[in-house]
């Protein structure tokens, strides 16, 4: 006996309900024609994740609905086929809740089982994530907590067993996989195999965690399981799809692509003479160490992606970027080509009095390189304008930041002005590191819509920019960074003879000291223990502390580490604790 099924690994739209309801129609034309029994979406699908406060509303809520009746109608051309969908579904105000408040969330995360015009089941999530970028507590109701509440002991057992095929599958969602007590219940209500459907954000590493917790799954329960995940950006989050297989030893056998939309077949077959099942796929057992599964291409095909489904999924036709010659600005416009192509952006160098003759030249040798639309110009009279029309009231007072302030906003105005002339979206190209540390200018640099390199540090972007010049053409274009924006040392021209070092601790040190405070939460006194030089520790928190007002105002980017300035960092601006 033998289950065909098919993943639907695919990139919802948040809110684009008749848009995603279109991708999975379509989908259950192709996987019905390929002969497949089961196509399974990932988690919220219909509705997109995550739909937010859109959850609130109770005509979104009624339109997923909507939605979810005509793909249960639909499924009558595909007699063969049954459907497994994730979406919202509306929770009675009327429920009475005893366990922890009287507040009632607005919706279940839910997956039905849809087939031959009916709808034949449906699970309703567990587990609910209300950590780091997760709010699922604001906005879903525990089907645990919902179904103890009905019983006399308090106790509920909620497991959702389907029969496709003759197999008996247990349900899970997301969250559910990642505690015990879900996979446990399914089994003991009859499932021979796990279907976990997934909205889980990229991080890197999570695709091999992933793994690791799918294997201890399902060496307690003796279950193999089926994990279908999304792919796509929204917002601040990436999804890196790498749908997966595992077996009942808790064996990895196979991997979807990572950052790809796809439909992906996997077969679920009996084991001869046992009750036991087992996956039978074509796609080998990934290595961990294989290049593909490395940090630095991770790290690039999310941040690829994340750019071209901000741009794409908010009506943008086109990018621009002010180029500087520094290795920032340059990362940045490598990934905007390989995101939407080099026809698609646009490059704006504007030198000013202390822009260096090199910054010139290396910056026209990268637009050579990667043929993209590039002008040039100066901010010089711009800034003796301001500077003449300040002078009575800075009479008597050195120049400063201020100055070097200027020249900054004058270069965000005329960014933001061909933004608005010409729609394109402006990409901010601040790094981890200086967003940290506020070493930007409010309203200058930091003006934009999306910033590509939130949420990598300067160390990594030296590292990165490196791996990408040594990529072949299956990459796109080859070696887009001219080595010498990679290899002088940093500087923001905006005085003479100005480095980044002459401001801040070395990039190495300073990210060392970054990770230890923004993920492991350790105190100056900690991280001083761990070897640091207090003065450089001092500074580092320091500034980390005084500059939360600006990252409030900062472009959103996407998360690729463990902790990310925006979602899952809620720092107070107003804030007088020093420890």
């Amino acid at each position: 006996m033998t289950l065909s099924l098919c993943i639907a690994q695919l990139n919802p739209v948040v809110g684009d309900i008749r848009g995603n309801l279109a991708k999975a129609i379509e989908a259950a034309h192709t996987a019905h024609a390929q002969g497949h029994q089961l196509l399974v979406f990932s988690e919220l699908f219909l509705c997109g994740y995550a739909a937010e406060d859109l959850f609130y509303r109770p005509l979104f809520l009624e339109d997923c609905a909507a939605a979810l009746q005509e793909l249960v109608e639909a499924s009558c051309a595909w007699p063969q086929l049954q459907i497994l969908m994730g979406h919202p579904e509306r929770v009675d105000a009327s429920v009475h809740w005893s366990r922890d408040s009287d507040y009632v969330p607005p919706a279940w995360n839910a997956v039905s089982l849809i087939g031959n015009g009916r709808l034949q089941a449906s699970y309703r999530k567990q587990a609910l994530p209300n950590y780091g970028v997760f709010d699922e507590k604001r906005y879903f109701a525990s089907s645990t907590a919902m179904a103890a509440d009905q019983t006399a002991d308090g106790a509920a057992d909620v497991a959702q067993i389907i029969e496709v095929g003759g197999m008996r599958l247990g349900l899970l969602i997301c969250e559910d996989a990642w505690v015990a007590q879900p996979a446990l219940q399914a089994k003991a209500a009859g499932a021979q195999a796990l279907v976990v459907v997934n909205a889980s954000p990229f991080v890197l590493g999570k695709p091999q965690q992933r793994a690791q917790v799918l294997a201890a799954r399902a060496q307690e329960t003796g279950l193999p399981i089926v994990y279908a995940h999304m792919v796509g950006g929204q917002d601040e989050l990436v999804f890196d799809g790498h749908s997966m297989a595992v077996q009942a030893t808790g064996e990895l056998v196979a991997l979807a692509p990572g950052f790809e939309s796809l439909l992906w077949p996997v077969q679920l077959q009996a084991v001869a003479g046992t009750d036991a099942l087992q996956w039978q796929c074509q796609v080998p057992a990934p290595d961990w160490t294989a290049p593909e599964h490395q940090a630095w291409p991770q790290i690039w095909r999310a941040l690829v992606l994340a750019t071209r489904d901000y741009v794409q999924k908010n009506g943008f036709k086109h990018v621009l970027l002010g180029l500087s010659g520094g290795l920032d600005s340059a990362l940045v416009l490598a990934i905007a080509v390989d995101a939407l192509g080099a026809d698609k952006v646009r490059a704006v160098m504007m030198p000013s009095p202390y822009t260096a003759s090199i910054s010139l030249d290396d910056s026209r040798e990268m637009v050579r390189r990667l043929g993209v639309q590039y002008d040039e110009i100066s901010i010089r009279e711009a800034f003796e304008t301001f500077k003449n029309s300040l002078s009575t009231q800075f009479d008597g007072r050195a120049e400063d930041t201020t100055e070097e302030n200027l020249q900054a906003r004058i270069r965000g105005v005329m960014l933001m002005a061909l933004s608005n002339k010409f729609g394109g979206l402006l990409l901010t190209t601040g790094n981890k590191s200086e967003v940290a540390m506020g070493y930007s200018t409010l309203y200058g640099d930091m003006c934009g819509g999306f910033g590509p390199l939130k949420d990598v540090f300067k160390s990594d972007a030296f590292e990165l920019a490196h791996w990408r010049n040594a990529q072949d053409s299956s990459w796109g274009v080859v070696n887009p960074i001219p080595l010498r924006i990679i290899t002088r040392p940093p500087s923001a021209e905006l005085r003479e003879d100005q480095t980044d070092q002459d401001s801040l601790p070395p990039y190495e040190m300073l990210d060392a000291i970054l990770r230890l405070r923004m993920e492991l939460n350790q105190s100056a006194a900690q991280i001083v223990d761990a070897g640091f030089p207090a003065d450089r520790v001092d500074q580092v928190v320091r500034l980390l502390r005084i500059n939360e007002y600006k990252r409030r105002q900062a472009a959103p980017g996407p998360k690729i580490t463990a902790r990310v300035f925006g979602k899952d960092w809620r720092y107070p601006i107003t804030n007088g604790y020093r420890g």
